[in-house]
């Protein structure tokens, strides 16, 4: 498979919460994820988090698909039936090597994540020049 269908798949599988066909798209050795606000660095512990997130998907909408290479990118929305977070719009980065995922870059508004979790991020101080 090329690695745009590589990713098609895992984000199906995904949005059909099937983990184990998802897990078996990522790579066992080397897989990292890098969020706004958490990092993994298992595959095993990045589908915990997902597992947990299930609760709250209502859907996960496939906006846009593209690649390059190894390189594919995906805009998705992440509906959700908690009102405090609503709708999502995700932007992710995914590396494919040797037909696995190796790594997975999401880009989100953090605020809204962890508002919902009870915490803050830091401010965003500029220094005098």
């Amino acid at each position: 498979m090329q690695p745009k269908d590589i990713v098609a798949q895992f984000i199906a599988d995904i949005r059909a919460q099937r983990l184990d066909e998802a897990k078996a798209l990522l790579a066992a050795e080397g897989f990292e994820y890098v969020g706004p606000n958490m990092r993994f660095l298992s595959r095993d512990d990045m589908l915990a988090y997902q597992f947990g997130m299930f609760a709250i998907q209502k859907d996960l909408v496939l906006r846009q698909l593209s690649a390059d290479g190894e390189h594919v990118f995906a805009i998705l929305d992440y509906r959700t039936y908690f009102e405090p977070i609503g709708d999502v719009r995700l932007a992710v980065w995914f590396r494919v090597r040797e037909d696995k995922i190796q790594c997975v870059e999401t880009f989100y508004n953090a605020a809204v994540i962890e508002n919902m979790l009870g915490g803050s991020l830091p401010s965003a101080k500029a220094d005098p020049i």
